[in-house]
C-alpha cells in the first residue's frame, strides 16, 4: 500500500520539543518535493501544558491540516489518553516507555526516547530519534533525512561533525526501534514537486515579510500572542536607512506612533491581537478623522477579555470594521493562507496611502504559527503604492470635497492636518452640522476606492453556495473539493477583501437562494454582514478554539443543503 497523504502528531507537556519535531518533519518533506502544513496548539503558559504539533504530508497541495492520525508521538500519558482515538484505522501510536507503560493494543509500542538519545553522546537528539522511527513506519527513503540533517548542521562551527554523526545515529536508533515493532504503514508516494521555487514559511513572517516588500518604513508594536512574532521578525529585518522598528510599552503607544508616522509621511504599521486592538480604539478613531493612513494587523485569538490567547477564532470581524465609537467602517482584509498573509501585508499598506487612512488587516492564531511551503513570492509583482502628496503653497484645503485629495505632509507647504475634532475643508475645529454632513460624506465615500473585483468563484449557477473568510478557507475548500468529487454540487465564493467587499461579487451572492458561510464564533459574525447587505446568508459555526475538522464540516454543510431543498418542496 501506498499513501499520498500523511498526517502525525506530537503531543506532551509544552517545552518538550513537539513544535521542533513537527517542524524538523515538515522541512525534511518539504525540501524532497512534498507539500506541507504544520498546526500547533498550546496553553498559554511559558513552559508546560498539555500541547500539540502536527505535521501533514502530501503528494498534492495541503489545505487543512487533516482529520484523522496516521502517526500519534506521545510524550506521556495524558497526551496518550487525549489524542488516541483521533488515530486512525491502522495507524500507530508511538509512546515515551520512560514515562508510562502500555498494553499490547495492536496499534502501539513504546520507545525510551531520552535514553536513546542520550547514547548518542547528544541528549538533544531526542527529536531525531522520533523521526526516525517515523521514517521508517512510511519506509521514507534512507537518505533523506541523513543529508537534511547534513545541511542543517554544516554551518562552519567547531563540532559541527560531532553534532551532525550523533544526530544520524539518533535516526538509525529510531529506526531500529521502529523496525523491532513490526509496524508499517506502507510507503509513502513519490512526491510531485511543485512547479517552480518554493520557499517554507510561517504566516506571520509572510505577512511582515510582504509589508516590507511593498515599503514599509515604520513599525512600532506591543508583545501579545499570537502576533508577538511579527514584532520580532521586523526588529530583525525591517532595517535601512529611513526604517524605525521600536517595542512600545502599551498598544496605546503603539498606535499613536504609528499614526504620528503616517501623519509624518510614512507607511507605518503594528501588529496587536483582540485585547490590544480594543485598547487601540480612540487611536485608530483619530485616524480615520484626521485620514492619516496606517495599517493595525489583527492576529485574531479565542475572547473576549484574555479569552483563549493561544487558540484560534475569527470573532473580531465587527469590531474591525467598526472599531471606534461613533459612525466608522474601517477597511478590513482577512487572510485564508499563509501565501495571502504576504500579499496582503502589501495590500493593505497600499488600501491604507490609496484611501489615506487606517486599514485593519485581519489573521488568526493558526496561520501565525503554521509552517508551510508555498511559491516563492514574485517581488516584481509588489506595488509599492504611495499616497498623493501636496506639493503647492499654503492656503490649501486638505479636507474640501468629497474624494481623496493630497495630503500635506509636516514640514512643506500646507495646513494643519492632523485635527481629530470635526473641522472644515482647511482642517479647523467646527461644530457645524453641515461640515459634519459633508466630512462624513467625504471619510465614507473614500471607500469606494477600494472597491475592486479580485474574488474566487466557481460553479457559479449553483443556487446555493459557500463563502467562506479568513482562516476557515482551507477546511471549507477541502470540504468543497471532496463534495465535488462525491458529486454534491454547490457555489464557490471567496475573497479576502471584507470591507469594502468587491461588488460584482455582492451582487452575484445577492442572486443566490442560500449563501452558506463557515466562521469560527458564535455570532456568525460575517453572514450578519451579508444579511445586512440584501444575501440569504447563514453561518455555519464553531468556537471550540480549534479548526473546522473537514469530514465535520462536510457533514455540516451537506445537512445544511439537504434541509433548504426539503424546506422547498414543503414551501
Amino acid at each position: 500500500m501506498r499513501n499520498n497523504d500523511f498526517v502525525v502528531r506530537f503531543a506532551g507537556e509544552g517545552g518538550g520539543g513537539l513544535v521542533t519535531s513537527a517542524e524538523l518533519l515538515a522541512q525534511v518533506t518539504a525540501q524532497v518535493g512534498y507539500h506541507v502544513k504544520t498546526f500547533v496548539t498550546f496553553p498559554s503558559q511559558i513552559m508546560g501544558g498539555p500541547t500539540f504539533a502536527q505535521a501533514r504530508i502530501s503528494t498534492s497541495p495541503v489545505l487543512s491540516y487533516g482529520d484523522e492520525l496516521h502517526v500519534l508521538v506521545a510524550f506521556d500519558r495524558e497526551a496518550y489518553d487525549t489524542h488516541y482515538d483521533q488515530v486512525r484505522e491502522g495507524g500507530v501510536i508511538i509512546y515515551n516507555s520512560e514515562d508510562f507503560q502500555l498494553e499490547d493494543d495492536g496499534k502501539s509500542f513504546g520507545m525510551r526516547i531520552d535514553e536513546l538519545a542520550k547514547s548518542t553522546g547528544n541528549p538533544r537528539a531526542a527529536n531525531m530519534v522520533i523521526l526516525g522511527a517515523i521514517a521508517h513506519l512510511v519506509n521514507m527513503p534512507e537518505h533523506y533525512l541523513p543529508e537534511f540533517v547534513t545541511k542543517r548542521f554544516t554551518r562552519g562551527r567547531p563540532g559541527d561533525e560531532e553534532i551532525i554523526r550523533g544526530n544520524i545515529m539518533a535516526l538509525g536508533l529510531g529506526a531500529e526501534e521502529a523496525k523491532k515493532s513490526g509496524f508499517s504503514l506502507g510507503a509513502l508516494e513519490d512526491p510531485a514537486p511543485p512547479e517552480g521555487n518554493q520557499i517554507m514559511i510561517k504566516g506571520n513572517d509572510a505577512l511582515a515579510l510582504g509589508a516590507i516588500t511593498a515599503g514599509l518604513d515604520f513599525f512600532v508594536g506591543y508583545p501579545i500572542s499570537p502576533a508577538t512574532t511579527i514584532l520580532v521578525y521586523m526588529e530583525r529585518n525591517l532595517t535601512g536607512p529611513g526604517k524605525f522598528v521600536y517595542q512600545a510599552s502599551s498598544e496605546i503607544e503603539s498606535i499613536n506612533a504609528i499614526v504620528g508616522a503616517g501623519y509624518a509621511g510614512k507607511k507605518a504599521m503594528t501588529s496587536t491581537a483582540g485585547p490590544g486592538a480594543s485598547l487601540m480604539s480612540e487611536g485608530i478613531g483619530m485616524a480615520w478623522m484626521a485620514e492619516i493612513p496606517c495599517v493595525v494587523v489583527n492576529v485574531q485569538r479565542g475572547g473576549p477579555a484574555t479569552g483563549l490567547p493561544t487558540k484560534v477564532e475569527q470573532s473580531d470581524l465587527l469590531s474591525s470594521i467598526h472599531p471606534a465609537h461613533g459612525d466608522v467602517s474601517v477597511p478590513v482584509m482577512a487572510v485564508g493562507s499563509v501565501e495571502e498573509c504576504f500579499w496582503a501585508g502589501a495590500h493593505a499598506l497600499n488600501w491604507a496611502e490609496r484611501y489615506q487612512g487606517p486599514v485593519i488587516l485581519l489573521s488568526d492564531h493558526a496561520l501565525s504559527e503554521q509552517a508551510q511551503n508555498i511559491p516563492t513570492p514574485d517581488i516584481s509583482k509588489v506595488v509599492d503604492e504611495r499616497r498623493l502628496t501636496y506639493s503647492g503653497t499654503n492656503g490649501y484645503e486638505r479636507y474640501a470635497g468629497s474624494q481623496v485629495s493630497a495630503m500635506p505632509i509636516p514640514g512643506g507647504p500646507g495646513p494643519y492636518v492632523a485635527n481629530a475634532s470635526e473641522h472644515d475643508g482647511m482642517g479647523d475645529t467646527t461644530h457645524l452640522p453641515q461640515r459634519h454632513i459633508e466630512m462624513t460624506e467625504r471619510r465614507f465615500g473614500k471607500l469606494k476606492l477600494l472597491e475592486e473585483d479580485i474574488y474566487e468563484r466557481e460553479n457559479t449557477d449553483e443556487a446555493i453556495a459557500l463563502m467562506t473568510w479568513g482562516g476557515s478557507k482551507g477546511s471549507t475548500r477541502e470540504a468543497y473539493d471532496q463534495m465535488m468529487a462525491e458529486g454534491q454540487t454547490i457555489g464557490w465564493y471567496y475573497t479576502m477583501f471584507l470591507n469594502p467587499l468587491p461588488p460584482a461579487l455582492l451582487e452575484e451572492l445577492k442572486q443566490k437562494e442560500l449563501v452558506l458561510v463557515p466562521e469560527l464564533n458564535y455570532l456568525g459574525q460575517f453572514s450578519s454582514l451579508l444579511r445586512a447587505k440584501g444575501v440569504k446568508a447563514e453561518s455555519i459555526t464553531q468556537y471550540t478554539g480549534t479548526p473546522f475538522k473537514v469530514r465535520e464540516l462536510k457533514a455540516r454543510i451537506i445537512d445544511r443543503m439537504q434541509a433548504h431543498k426539503k424546506d422547498l418542496v414543503q414551501v
